[in-house]
């Protein structure tokens, strides 16, 4: 996304969709990736209501919001395209409010990275999950990421 400063995402957050939807894919290579034809899309304010759950000293990754949405709504999997955005506008959205704040950097990347994409980027990010007793270490050469040391050992589990 560019240009965050400019849009409203609550309005996107909030945005009447034709979402929740199942759709069924018919290419193959999708249906052998993600292990079936049944495919969920969730609506952005469904991201940011299982975002909120997340306490203080847990964390997840997107990869398990998309799997307990996908269980949850009888699909085989969650689409991961509309997952990435869907979530960083849960997180743009709450950076823009003055109240009803969603804890979005608690919600990782797979492997449990940190997600560019949030307002103010890795050191942002960085600096609220430390604050929160979480150790971030960086791994890399050339291509630097960052990363929730021990993640799995404070992953919120959705129930």
């Amino acid at each position: 996304m560019a240009n965050e400063e400019k849009k409203d995402f609550n309005a996107m957050l909030h945005k009447d969709t034709d979402m929740p939807k199942i759709q069924i894919v018919t290419d193959q290579a999708t249906i052998k990736k993600y292990g079936g034809e049944k495919m969920f899309f969730a609506p952005p304010v469904t991201y940011d209501e299982i975002m909120k759950k997340v306490p203080r000293g847990k964390v997840i990754i997107v990869g398990a919001i998309r799997e307990y949405l996908a269980k949850e709504n009888g699909a085989d999997f969650t689409d991961p395209i509309t997952a990435g955005i869907f979530v960083s506008i849960a997180a743009w959205a709450s950076h823009q409010r003055t109240e009803d704040e969603t804890p979005y950097w608690r919600t990782l990347k797979a492997n449990g990275e940190l997600n560019a994409k949030y307002p103010g980027g890795i050191a942002a990010q960085k600096e609220k999950l430390e604050a929160e007793g979480h150790t971030v270490v960086e791994r890399g050469r050339k291509n630097i990421r960052y990363y929730v040391k021990d993640y799995e050992k404070v992953l919120f589990e959705l129930k």
